[in-house]
């Protein structure tokens, strides 16, 4: 088969199939013929390795990581494409195709059951940019054995996730990401790198799974809620933040922040991982008297 990056061909896989893009899905396949196999190789595909993919469309990307490693599993919303996937990877006999909804579906036990003999697993994935970080947190959050998350994100996103926790470009998900990994930029990728082009420039991230977070927060559903009471109001002093939501009293507020040694007129996004650490340690302490 001509190689899937060039458009006459996916145009014809197209025509053959009856295919038309979803907006509604974010589907934007790559054309850019360098773009996959780099990032198959900066994902962390290699022999020994199992790679989860998330949103494979056509299969180009796909395509890489089957070349490089042990086996590849790949989960696709859209029924529409598992017959083009049958098509388009038919040459590949360490590719399995998923059908389902990534959200919802028991990622442990399918990494589990498919990469029982690789020495370790990553995910690489292009993701629909519409469901960018409820995909990137459940990966984190659910705690999977794979050793790292390498995908393509809009560009925007991309600095959010990578700025220094502290600085004024982070957020909630900033915060929530270098809790559980290390987070790093790659390369860029332009818009005309895909069929049809977004009218973002796009990224390539990837996040090294840390084995156990590098900071006690004491009890993470209230280091979480803080980060989220914080950063829903950022503009406003973290005392007045953390107490509009409901989250703390202003006394509650007040002392927290003066036992962390956080001065109250402070804003969440001016805090480093420590110092969020701390003061998540001080609320517990707290709420517990």
């Amino acid at each position: 088969m001509s190689s899937l990056s060039d458009i006459g061909t996916i145009k014809a896989i197209m025509q053959r199939h009856g295919f038309s893009f979803s907006k509604g899905l974010g589907q934007n396949f790559l054309v850019n013929p360098s773009v996959c196999p780099r990032m198959a190789e900066m994902g962390g595909a290699n022999a020994d390795s199992g790679v989860l993919e998330i949103g494979p469309g056509i299969g180009v990307l796909t395509a890489e990581l089957a070349r490089r490693a042990k086996k590849v599993v790949a989960i696709e919303l859209d029924d529409r494409l598992i017959p083009v996937l049958d098509e388009t990877l038919a040459g590949f006999s360490n590719v399995n195709v998923i059908h389902g909804d990534a959200l919802r579906l028991d990622l442990a036990g399918i990494i589990n059951d498919n990469f029982a003999d690789c020495r370790n697993v990553a995910v690489c994935a292009n993701l629909p940019y519409y469901i960018t970080s409820p995909i990137i947190m459940a990966l984190l959050e659910s705690r999977l054995p794979v050793s790292s998350v390498t995908v393509m994100v809009q560009k925007e996103a991309a600095d959010r996730i990578c700025a220094p926790v502290g600085s004024r470009e982070s957020g909630a998900l900033t915060v929530a990401i270098n809790y559980y990994s290390q987070p790093r930029m790659l390369f860029r990728v332009s818009p005309g790198s895909f069929m049809p082009p977004p009218k973002v420039t796009s990224a390539v991230i990837r996040m090294d799974i840390l084995p156990e977070p590098e900071y006690d927060v004491g009890d993470e559903e209230i280091f979480f809620a803080m980060i989220k009471a914080g950063f829903s109001q950022r503009r406003k002093t973290l005392a007045n933040s953390l107490t509009s939501g409901g989250f703390l009293s202003k006394e509650q507020a007040a002392t927290a922040l003066a036992d962390a040694d956080i001065p109250p007129n402070s804003r969440i996004e001016s805090l480093s991982m420590d110092k969020l650490a701390e003061l998540s340690v001080a609320i517990q302490k707290l709420c517990k008297n």
